[in-house]
């Protein structure tokens, strides 16, 4: 495995229109240490060094999505897998209410931040050609990178929006002459970048420079693309069998490889792993890290509050904004016996921190619980275990008929004890973008639809076997009759729950409507306009002739 190497990366403020993007500039602790430079002009960025510090400036970008409040409210938020908790002032997303706009501060940060970034990797890409100092195959991969940042940026903003103005070349001065490209467009230029970059990034699991684009980072995402244009209005007859190839190289040419445990994975201080392809950095340096990783506090119950517990760093800081659906619970993790995701994906028990006695709230089996430190304080076994089986134990059993919006199953994925102190906001681990599993699973779904069913079989199957229990790996397998799109649908919920991925798998897969008003009763106000979200308000003022030159999407 490749070690971390630092690079410098500096903010840069100047009076152009590419200072929004650098501006945006944060250390990742792996890629990234900071330097901070005043009054720096305009030709700072035909400089070698500044032609990387500007790349390093769209990379932070990546940041505005990526283990923010606003990248999990898109795409946790209003799903099949998860409703909301009791707290957080975006519970609206969740219900598809009224209160979901064209003002909403997720859409017209993202949409900022998200241009300011592309913006950035204009700039680096029209610059560097004139840039001195650079070797050649160093200007190339700078090129490459900044290619496959702007693709990145851009499918998302695709998704979730539709045709977009499209913009490939540095805005230097601000301007209002702006319009919507066609969903056809829009992939066309994201293909060819990722097609353009592709040649020149590193051919390697991860880059020496960890935190860099790599080749297989790259095709991961072109296949992704072309896996969901398949489906959109730009749909072709060839997308499938494109993304096919390119998943299958991914797989077999660069040495990525899955853990044997599921739940190392995301295991805290593992976040460097042989089955990374990309991920986001982030630092434990407060002066760089801005607003850092926050998911590790939005999938935790209210723990902190309850007999023999009290708020800390191990157990996190518990917002509550998402909780599990039955669905969730009861479908997609029914196998405990042969499957170990379940265990892997939720924590089950709670070690008291706050020893003494108590009453008990939540398990009124037995009428008070006295603990130790580190005694067992909640166990939460995930089944409803008999109120006489639970009489007997000397701590709470959370079962699910207790589940509430402040109680249920936390998801340990993104927890991060190593945060500085047990209110701290700003996580410092690297968020895992793209990883193996998920290729495997991406290129099923690419095989099934061209309906090579043994193949799409066997890449399943090397997902179960390693989620299996040892032991029950022959138990885990599915044959070739049970291998269908709801297998896709459930093995990528079991397997990339919490990861920022479901949303965009329905809207990909056509059944986001259909999925959420069957197994999240919370979204009382789904409409069908809601397979796109709002235009933001500001992009439509500042623009030239308002709506009329930028349509808002129909029934925002």
């Amino acid at each position: 495995m490749k070690s971390n190497i630092r690079h410098t990366f500096t903010r840069i403020c100047k009076k152009s229109a590419l200072a929004a993007g650098l501006m945006l500039a944060l250390s990742c602790e792996g890629l990234l240490e900071e330097q901070v430079i005043s009054n720096v002009g305009n030709d700072y960025l035909n400089t070698a060094s500044g032609l990387n510090d500007g790349l390093n400036a769209a990379y932070s970008s990546l940041r505005a999505w990526y283990g923010t409040e606003r990248g999990n409210n898109f795409t946790i938020f209003g799903t099949d897998t998860y409703t909301n908790g009791a707290d957080g002032a975006f519970k609206f997303m969740n219900f598809y209410t009224s209160d979901f706009d064209s003002q909403n501060a997720h859409v017209r940060e993202l949409w900022d931040q998200f241009y300011q970034g592309i913006n950035t990797c204009n700039a680096v890409i029209d610059r560097a050609p004139n840039v001195e100092g650079l070797a050649d195959d160093v200007r190339a991969q700078r090129v490459a990178e900044a290619k496959f940042i702007r693709a990145h940026n851009y499918f998302i903003l695709t998704q979730l929006f539709g045709g977009i103005d499209l913009q490939l070349s540095e805005s230097t001065i601000p301007t209002n002459e702006v319009s919507r490209s066609s969903v056809a467009d829009m992939y066309a230029a994201i293909i060819r970048d990722l097609e353009e970059a592709i040649p020149d990034l590193e051919a390697a699991a991860q880059s020496v420079n960890y935190g860099r684009a790599t080749r297989p980072a790259a095709e991961h995402l072109l296949g992704k693309v072309f896996l969901t244009k398949a489906t959109s209005e730009a749909g072709a007859n060839d997308d499938y069998a494109r993304a096919e190839t390119l998943l299958q190289r991914v797989i077999s040419e660069y040495g990525i490889s899955l853990l044997d445990n599921f739940a190392d994975v995301h295991a805290f201080g593992n976040e460097v792993n042989s089955e990374v392809i990309f991920s986001v950095q982030y630092s434990r340096n407060p002066l760089t890290n801005a607003t850092g990783n926050n998911s590790h506090v939005f999938f935790l119950m209210e723990y902190d509050v309850q007999p023999g517990m009290r708020r800390d760093t191990q157990n996190g800081r518990p917002f509550k904004r998402y909780m599990p659906t039955n669905y969730t619970l009861n479908v997609i993790f029914a196998d405990r016996v042969n499957d170990s995701r379940y265990l892997g994906t939720f924590l089950d028990v709670y070690y008291s921190n706050n020893p003494g006695t108590f009453n008990t709230n939540f398990d009124q089996t037995k009428p008070q619980v006295t603990f130790a430190l580190g005694d067992t304080a909640i166990y939460v076994p995930g089944f409803e275990m008999p109120a006489s089986e639970r009489a007997t134990k000397p701590y709470q059993v959370l079962v699910p008929s207790a589940y509430s919006e402040r109680l249920f199953p936390s998801l340990k994925k993104h927890m991060d004890p190593g945060r500085a102190d047990l209110t701290q906001f700003e996580g410092g681990r690297d968020y895992i973008a793209f990883r193996l599993a998920e290729t495997y699973l991406l290129l099923a779904e690419a095989q099934l639809m061209q309906n090579k069913i043994t193949e799409a079989t066997e890449n399943v199957n090397m997902i179960r076997r390693r989620a299996a229990f040892p032991g029950h790996e022959a138990d885990m397998e599915i044959s070739s009759n049970q291998m269908d799109m709801e297998m896709i649908m459930e093995e990528r919920a079991r397997e990339l729950l919490g990861e920022q991925q479901r949303w965009l798998d329905l809207k990909r897969w056509g059944l986001l409507l259909e999925r959420v008003r069957q197994h999240n009763p919370q979204a009382t106000g789904l409409q069908d306009h809601h397979v796109l979200r709002p235009i933001p308000q500001n992009q439509i003022d500042r623009a030239a002739g308002n709506e009329a030159g930028f349509p808002q999407n129909p029934g925002w």
